[in-house]
């Protein structure tokens, strides 16, 4: 009782989705909190006390991931699993495409996804989410490739997931900035919606994701910048080797909640491309930048950040057609650099506009330079677009994602297509 944090706003909001009465999703360990707790621990033969002890944690740990593997009983068939489970048939056999459901092997392990969806957005969404949601997904939709694309400076993941076998290929990335956290559950959340679609039938804004399937490769690198969301959504640790140096970066505070868009290096990662990257120096140093700081700091040299250089080769790598950029905020999309971009680049981005309902304007400024569109742009002639969701200052609430995910879904689907 009295504890605050992430966890617990994670547990809060899985309590919402199964069910419990909490009401409000809350980061606070209150007594409606210990009263879905001891309900959720009677439902599960545990000691109801109310506390999420390790015990309880453990069991909570499958439905935060949103998934339980099930050893194969005699005289089990799907039917009954999946009433014990609570969950629909078709669940089960979207996550176990090899099994025979009229000839299951006793003794044999099979994955039962919960009746509720993996991604939820009514939480801070720190790298810790990220991991688990990419495990629940793979978990459910085995069809889906994951994988690596680099490492941060604290050697955190640069996740990429990959939808469809088409040859039109395509790249989405969000979170280069550390206060825009929110952009990366809206790629997750197309992701699961994607699946979601293509396993059962339906569409994903208008469009049919099996056809985008045959026809596309969405690679999307959910979280570039895992080691900035890190520092703003759970503080400074004691164990991070740049502990004294972040301070110092950060006007000698030790609060990184509201005003750190850089990565753990004190770099701004949308100005580290080498794109008008010296520009970009020239516009840092009157800012009186000439170091480490929380934003605008664009390195010691183009890509001299790990991050930044991972983006780079998995865009060489893969010939991408057409990239996106997803920042916050502003409700704008940005297409243009240094009248690089085509009139073919302006249509599509005309056509983005007008699915997502956001303005298509070109960057001016100190934000015109060293991003990742830019590079891209320059490097590829090809199609990039920074796109600004939501609207306020940064970092945008969570209760903001309904809003943006509608304005957004659409705009994901079609772009693969385009």
């Amino acid at each position: 009782m009295g504890m605050s944090g992430n966890d617990i706003m994670e547990i809060s909001a899985l309590f919402k989705k199964m069910g419990y009465t909490i009401g409000e999703v809350t980061d606070q360990y209150d007594e409606e909190m210990a009263g879905a707790a001891r309900q959720f621990q009677r439902d599960r033969g545990l000691r109801a006390d109310g506390i999420a002890g390790p015990d309880t944690y453990r069991e909570l740990q499958k439905y935060l991931l949103g998934y339980a593997t099930h050893r194969i009983r005699r005289g089990d068939n799907l039917y009954r699993i999946a009433k014990r489970f609570r969950t629909p048939v078709e669940r089960i056999l979207a996550a176990n495409p090899d099994i025979s459901p009229l000839r299951l092997q006793t003794g044999g392990r099979i994955i039962i996804p919960y009746a509720f969806d993996v991604v939820d957005t009514n939480v801070n969404y720190t790298y810790e989410v990220l991991q688990r949601d990419i495990e629940g997904l793979a978990a459910r939709y085995p069809f889906l490739e994951t994988g690596v694309a680099g490492r941060s400076v604290l050697n955190r993941k640069l996740n990429y997931i990959r939808l469809g076998r088409g040859k039109n290929r395509v790249l989405y990335n969000a979170a280069h900035h550390a206060l825009e956290w929110i952009t990366s559950p809206v790629l997750m959340k197309f992701i699961e919606d994607f699946s979601k679609a293509y396993a059962f039938g339906g569409t994903i804004g208008g469009f049919d994701p099996r056809d985008i399937w045959q026809e596309s490769s969405i690679y999307i690198i959910p979280m570039v910048n895992p080691d900035g969301v890190d520092l703003v959504l759970n503080g400074l640790s004691p164990e991070n080797p740049y502990f004294d140096e972040l301070i110092e970066w950060n006007n000698g505070s030790d609060d990184f909640s509201t005003g750190w868009q850089a990565n753990i290096h004190g770099v701004d990662l949308n100005h580290n491309y080498d794109a008008a990257w010296e520009e970009s120096a020239a516009a840092a140093r009157e800012l009186d930048i000439t170091g480490p700081a929380p934003r605008r700091y664009p390195g010691p040299y183009p890509e001299s950040e790990p991050e930044t250089l991972a983006l780079v080769r998995t865009t060489r790598r893969g010939d991408f057609r057409l990239t996106l950029a997803y920042h916050a905020q502003g409700q704008v999309i940005f297409w243009n650099f240094m009248d690089l971009a085509d009139e073919e680049a302006k249509r599509i981005g005309e056509i983005l506009a007008r699915d997502s309902g956001y303005k298509l304007e070109e960057a001016v400024g100190v934000a015109s330079t060293g991003g990742y569109k830019d590079w891209f742009i320059q490097d590829f002639r090809r199609p990039g677009y920074t796109v600004e969701v939501g609207e306020g200052e940064n970092p945008l609430p969570i209760s903001q994602f309904d809003e943006i995910y509608a304005h957004n879904v659409r705009l994901l689907a079609h772009a693969a297509l385009l």
